[in-house]
């Protein structure tokens, strides 16, 4: 697959632990000083050994400067779209523009059924984060007049005052695995998350073809679609190991931010300021923009 010609960039993928909750913020903290671009979590708030993830995003953004921070990825089953895009406008100006939306249509139904949500069918849920993806964008577009109104099968949003509008064009990154979902991705997403290990059928190498596909049936460039791949586990060997294995990752499979499992400061700062410099160095060499 093509380059999609992204900047290169790093984060983690913080666990939101509530026995020592200081320990998120911490490595979150760590992230940021070790030069990554992104501050990730979990969303899992029927499991009571993790803190609420939205509550979290908004400490961890409090507590840095720099660092974008992200769900990875928030569960949509669990807030409604319209209350969820304006806590991310919200988010956004108060953090300077550093708030993205990494969110999925829903794992775990059983998890939210339990906490006495509505569950839907997995091609329903695709079909209502469908909807809630123009809902967000309209809550957040401070050029159109008037109250926002969707009527729409799964949300309905009779008459919405829009804004605030955030202080950056968030970004709307879907967790996707499956065609529906990957269609989705390439009709209307800022970005693709995915991890490694999850990428089977489709693999790396016929999913990007499927969003590619989507996004010209669209009208849209496939470049508009970045691609974030994470580990859940470790990568091997050193930081020279590591660029060898992302690099083509970069060149050939189009990803362009890698999101780091482990919880570990140590690899925070392996990757922020080994690896990711000699990364970028050599896609500017591949690309013909070192000069």
């Amino acid at each position: 697959m093509p380059d999609y010609g992204h900047e290169v960039q790093f984060g983690a993928f913080i666990t939101p632990a509530a026995d020592v909750p200081e320990r998120a913020i911490a490595l979150a903290e760590a992230a940021e000083a070790a030069g990554l671009d992104l501050a990730t979590f979990q969303d899992h708030p029927y499991n009571p050994g993790f803190l609420d993830t939205w509550t979290l995003l908004g400490w961890v953004a409090a507590r840095t400067s720099r660092i974008h921070v992200a769900g990875n990825v928030l569960n949509l089953s669990l807030r409604p779209p319209a209350i969820l895009a304006r806590a991310a406008a919200s988010l956004d100006r108060l953090s300077g523009g550093r708030f993205e939306m990494g969110v999925g249509a829903g794992g775990f139904p059983e998890g939210a059924q339990g906490m006495g949500l509505p569950v839907r069918s997995t091609g329903a849920a695709i079909d209502a984060l469908d909807e809630a993806i123009d809902i967000m964008r309209g809550v957040w577009d401070h050029t159109q007049q008037g109250p926002m109104r969707v009527l729409g099968e799964h949300y309905r949003v009779p008459a919405m005052q829009r804004g605030p509008a955030p202080t950056h064009d968030i970004g709307v990154w879907l967790g996707a695995y499956k065609p529906k979902m990957l269609r989705l991705t390439g009709r209307k997403a800022d970005g693709w998350m995915s991890s490694l290990e999850h990428l089977r059928s489709p693999d790396r190498h016929t999913a990007n073809p499927i969003i590619d596909d989507a996004a010209a049936e669209a009208g849209r460039d496939p470049r508009e679609v970045r691609r974030l791949l994470s580990f859940m586990r470790p990568l091997p060997g050193g930081p020279g190991e590591w660029v060898e294995r992302l690099l083509p990752l970069v060149l050939e499979d189009g990803f362009s931010a890698f999101i780091i499992a482990g919880d570990d400061p140590r690899a925070y700062q392996v990757l922020g300021q080994e690896v990711a410099p000699a990364l970028r160095e050599a896609v500017a060499r591949e690309r013909g923009t070192d000069r």
